[in-house]
């Protein structure tokens, strides 16, 4: 019985020995890497914590997602169907560029009309698009991503068209006939299908390959290490800098020598395309990247007079037309907004007396930009911010207008900002106390387009039940939303990306009382080269819209 005792107290004793350690490791570990649980009281369930590996070798699939609720999960679940692409093509080792889609060896074909050859303002013009490889063979499966539009260069006039895949290699290319006189097609090859694969691997396999890294300092002590929402496995310890009340991730790889609260700022580390051996064929310019397609037959047609009386033809593929069309270089909205011209006395006759706060990248920057330029009254105030980021003030005393950007958190592709600079749209809404005089544009897209695209899904959904919350209490507020656009294209930019985020968030918004500058359709419907930043004509449409509806009522 003694014997019995004394092995009793002996593993009494071993277990509160292993209960102490484990105590010690856990307090030590607490302020490098809290655990999801901590975070369940404090923030909501959209953290995305990557996954620690002690195998060097584990490099797929390591951006991991916490948990949605319910409700946000099915959401999630019904976006990514929405916008699922098309099966691509699996690419052989080595890769064989005769064997994917070529624009040179592939055609387009004006479909007749239900007059036959003549077409009237309000109808439909449907283009039939064949895709061939290199060799000249027909494609025998979709995926490609194309970009149509219909134009006039000397009336100024230009719309978008609607590309339906048929999966068989052949597209239908719809556009809604706006205007009187000669409408020009033009389809462009964005991606070929076999490239749309190696972007899907890149962002599931290589989300990093824009990189990130933060200053750590104490005193005379200072480090650098890498930070981005995934991080690659490692056995180094995490410095977890998600976000607290919005639960957007953040990580930082921890400094050996100093605390994660000695974090400083945050700059851009490297920028590389990641690509395998011969992928780098599939982004070519001028040869498979953003080329022209060559017509058929005629390229144009002759646009008639409406009829009297005549009803407007529907689409049998398409069930939704464009949000609007140039005329005269001037945009036109579809859908009841009335958009005015604003010069700079009506520019500054709509916003006196109001505050506009702007939020996003460097899209909404411009808008920003654009006001401080056509303004004479408006005037910056030094805050020593760096042109990229910001914070920027502007205030036009006589006419009581304040207008504020600031960027949007990480990612941030740019050089070193200060952490006390780094807000999320989502906490900055919930600071205003919004009302009729109070307007807020956001716009954000550009800087997430490495990731998988359930990281800006999370971020919209923050942002959206911000603005909800907003408009709850403060119905009176104008709400603007500025969309992605086509940019120009290399291995890391890719219009893919960008069509995906448009549809996201046209879909996330729709039903609330929040307004859309459509950035991808008056992109694409212009005749200026696409670019990640617009050009000014297209920017002064922009901000037409934007006013229009700041001030309906000054529209006419």
């Amino acid at each position: 019985m003694k014997a019995r005792a004394c092995i009793r107290k002996e593993h009494r004793a071993i277990f509160l020995c292993l209960a102490v350690v484990v105590v010690i490791l856990v307090l030590r570990n607490m302020e490098i890497l809290k655990t999801p649980s901590q975070f369940q009281h404090e923030v909501n369930s959209t953290i995305m914590a990557p996954r620690v590996s002690t195998d060097p070798d584990v490099h797929r699939g390591f951006c991991t997602f916490q948990p949605l609720s319910p409700e946000d999960a099915v959401e999630e679940r019904l976006l990514l169907d929405s916008i699922a692409w098309p099966e691509t093509p699996l690419l052989p080792t080595p890769l064989i560029l005769e064997q994917t889609s070529d624009p040179a060896h592939s055609t387009f074909t004006i479909l007749p009309g239900r007059g036959g050859r003549q077409w009237h303002v309000g109808d439909q013009l449907e283009v039939r698009i064949n895709m061939s490889d290199f060799q000249g063979r027909p494609k025998k499966s979709g995926g490609d991503l194309l970009l149509a539009r219909l134009h006039n260069q000397k009336l100024g006039a230009g719309v978008a068209g609607t590309v339906v895949d048929h999966l068989n290699g052949s597209y239908s290319a719809v556009f809604s006939l706006l205007w009187e006189g000669d409408a020009q097609v033009e389809v462009t090859l964005a991606h070929p299908s076999e490239a749309i694969t190696v972007l899907k691997r890149l962002n599931s396999e290589e989300p990093d390959r824009i990189g990130f890294k933060s200053l750590f300092r104490s005193g005379s002590i200072s480090e650098t290490t890498i930070c981005n929402v995934c991080l690659r496995p490692t056995q180094q310890p995490l410095c977890n800098h998600t976000d607290l009340r919005t639960g957007e991730p953040w990580f930082c790889y921890k400094p050996k020598n100093l605390s994660c609260d000695a974090r400083i700022n945050q700059a851009m580390a490297h920028y590389k395309g990641n690509l395998r051996a011969n992928e780098q064929k599939l982004f070519q310019s001028g040869v498979n990247l953003k080329v022209y397609i060559r017509a058929s037959g005629p390229a144009n047609v002759t646009v008639l007079p409406k009829k009297e009386g005549q009803p407007e033809v529907e689409s049998s593929i398409v069930k939704v037309g464009p949000s609007g069309y140039y005329y005269q270089g001037v945009w036109q909205a579809l859908g009841g907004t009335t958009v005015r011209q604003f010069k700079a006395p009506a520019i500054s006759q709509c916003l006196k007396g109001k505050v506009v706060h702007m939020h996003g990248d460097s899209t909404v920057r411009q808008f920003f930009e654009f006001l401080d330029a056509a303004l004479p009254g408006l005037r910056v105030f030094d805050l020593h911010s760096t042109r990229q980021i910001g914070p920027f003030v502007a205030l036009d005393y006589a006419n009581n207008i304040l207008v504020k950007f600031r960027f949007h958190g990480p990612p941030i592709q740019s050089a070193h900002v200060s952490n006390s600079k780094l807000r999320y749209i989502a906490n900055e809404i919930d600071g205003l106390i919004g009302g009729t005089d109070i307007v807020v544009v956001f716009g954000i897209w550009a800087h997430f387009r490495t990731y998988p695209v359930q990281l800006y899904i999370r971020r919209l959904q923050s942002i959206r039940r911000a603005v909800v919350r907003l408009l709850d209490r403060a119905p009176g507020t104008v709400v603007i939303i500025r969309t992605g656009n086509p940019r120009d294209l290399s291995q890391i930019n890719s219009d893919w990306h960008s069509l995906q985020c448009y549809k996201v968030l046209k879909t996330m918004f729709k039903g609330l009382n929040v307004h859309l500058i459509d950035a991808w359709e008056m992109v694409l419907a212009h005749h200026l080269p696409h670019n990640v930043h617009p050009p000014p004509p297209i920017i002064e449409n922009m901000i037409n819209v934007l006013l229009s509806y700041t001030c309906p009522q000054m529209g006419g």
